[in-house]
């Protein structure tokens, strides 16, 4: 039986593929026919019709379609990210159009930030059991359904109901984006198209203000209705390109496991919400506690009935895997980090007497590196593995942290701090963390693997933004923000140390062997 295996990396060609039938290197001729492919062939006989150069064909054919499912992903997670990048500018306009006030306008991003969460764990299970195309289509259909009535709605009420279905709808987005790179993706490629995802949240938020503002000038609500044909070209375009891998449609959704899930994410996030804005306005919020509370109990309650299903929501055999925890817990001390993001302007303005509009175009270096550190880090990735990327982004974070909490009244450390923080944030959260959880479970796992990433990650920012609030508050002034910065920044500090204990290049290679295997390939 003739036998032909391609790749884009010699390294993990020999490695992975070689044990794969346990065979020798000398049994194999190599050659370099198709770009930069390497092609290992072995029993090919001209003779007995084997066709090298048809199989060749093929394997070029299949590179450019996972280009073209690339630029169908990248384009929906643009949408969804230019959404919460052009939402800010829009609000003094809906607050006039609905006569708003400042307490309910808080809810136009409160509401998107729960059923985003909300919607992440079970869109991202629904994808692995119904399949990627028809549920990453589905998403971007809510996404565009909830722009539509925010677009057109006639009372506050209306408009964030539409805010609701939007963040529903942009839950299942990008997990779904990262389950279609592990499906069609080779392993050795993975953390390039991982990272160029992930840059468009850098993307976004630098040309988010500029639409924004281009388009509010025509009437706030074309800053969703632009979400319209947008959404319809992702939709048609992902109908004919991407793949439709699921499990199996037949078996039974963990309904009981969502409900459980969905009242203590709503509680979690809406607790600790409303904590933080009580901290920062100085004031209690009697109901915030009562919700945390709420959300404890729920915990033990779902994880005895996330244990007696087996196809529960949320698969806790996964915590199993040392290197699933690690990377969880780096994703919620990243969210911690991101935090930061919200403390800044308000620092800049305190500190350097600068506009609150200055301060915004201050934050450029750090977007910048943001849209710059998450494709580098891809590309080292499908080099040298997610060990020494992940420790370069946890580094960086913690020296960036330590460098503003320590000198928050110098200008030009400050822009130091941007720029070390930009391409931290982009290194681990561009690409590195969703690269383990795609190597560490099999091809049925894939999109709830990348929910419990953003789960993680979106407790980690709301979380932060309450204790660096409770610091900033109980501190004052720049002192306090400072204070805030280093404490984030210790966080940072002990989970580079725990980066350390991530698995080497050569064993994240035999357990994605070990995967494939079960997968049948």
């Amino acid at each position: 039986m003739p036998t032909l295996v391609c790749s884009h990396d010699m390294a993990f060609l020999t490695v992975s593929e070689n044990r794969l039938d346990d065979l020798a290197m000398s049994d194999y001729n190599t050659y370099r026919p198709v770009g930069k492919l390497w092609c290992m062939t072995r029993g090919y006989d001209k003779g007995a019709g084997h066709d090298m150069a048809a199989e060749l064909t093929a394997i070029a054919v299949d590179d450019r379609k996972r280009n073209q499912i690339l630029l169908v992903l990248f384009i929906g997670v643009l949408m969804a990210a230019l959404d919460i990048a052009i939402v800010g500018p829009a609000l003094p306009a809906i607050k006039q159009a609905f006569q708003a006030d400042d307490r309910g306008l808080t809810w136009v991003f409160t509401i998107y930030v729960l059923l985003n969460l909300v919607g992440t764990p079970l869109i991202a299970r629904l994808s692995d059991l119904f399949g990627r195309r028809t549920i990453y289509t589905m998403s971007v259909s809510l996404f565009a359904v909830g722009s539509l009535l925010v677009a057109m709605a006639p009372s506050f009420t209306v408009l964030l109901i539409g805010r609701a279905i939007q963040g529903f709808g942009a839950g299942g987005i990008f997990p779904v984006a990262s389950a279609v790179i592990g499906d069609t993706f080779p392993p050795e490629k993975r953390g390039s198209a991982l990272g160029l995802i992930g840059a468009v949240f850098g993307i976004a938020f630098l040309l988010g203000p500029i639409l924004g503002g281009a388009l509010l000038l025509i009437s706030w609500h074309w800053l969703f209705l632009i979400n319209l044909p947008i959404a319809a070209l992702v939709i048609i375009l992902g109908l004919r390109t991407l793949p439709e891998q699921g499990e199996s449609a037949s078996q039974p959704f963990d309904w009981l496991g969502t409900l459980l899930l969905t009242v203590m994410l709503t509680a979690l996030a809406y607790g600790l919400t409303a904590l933080g804005q009580s901290i920062r306005a100085g004031v209690s919020d009697p109901i915030a506690w009562p919700l945390l509370v709420l959300a404890l109990i729920m915990l033990p309650v779902f994880i005895s009935v996330s244990r007696r299903n087996s196809n529960a929501v949320v698969d806790l055999r996964l915590f199993r895997n040392r290197q699933i925890v690690l990377a969880g817990a780096l994703a919620l001390g990243a969210g911690i980090s991101e935090a930061v993001t919200l403390f800044v302007p308000s620092l800049l303005v305190t500190a350097f007497s600068v506009t609150p509009a200055i301060a915004s175009f201050m934050l450029v270096p750090m977007v910048l590196g943001m849209a710059v550190g998450s494709p580098l880090s891809g590309r080292m990735l499908d080099r040298s593995g997610s060990r020494p990327v992940v420790l370069i982004g946890t580094v960086l974070l913690t020296a960036a942290l330590i460098v503003i909490g320590l000198f928050a009244t110098s200008l030009p450390l400050y822009y130091v701090f941007a720029i070390l923080f930009g391409i931290g944030i982009g290194v681990l959260l561009g690409a590195a963390l969703r690269y383990i959880m795609l190597n560490e479970v099999q091809s049925s796992e894939r999109a709830s693997a990348q929910g419990i990433i953003t789960i993680f990650i979106s407790i980690g920012q709301l979380v932060g933004s309450a204790l660096m609030g409770a610091v900033v508050a109980a501190r004052g002034g720049t002192d306090g923000y400072a204070a805030a910065f280093l404490a984030s920044g210790a966080v940072m500090l002990l989970l580079t140390f725990a980066a350390t204990q991530l698995k080497s290049r050569a064993a994240e290679l035999e357990t994605v062997r070990q995967h494939r295997i079960a997968d049948g390939l």
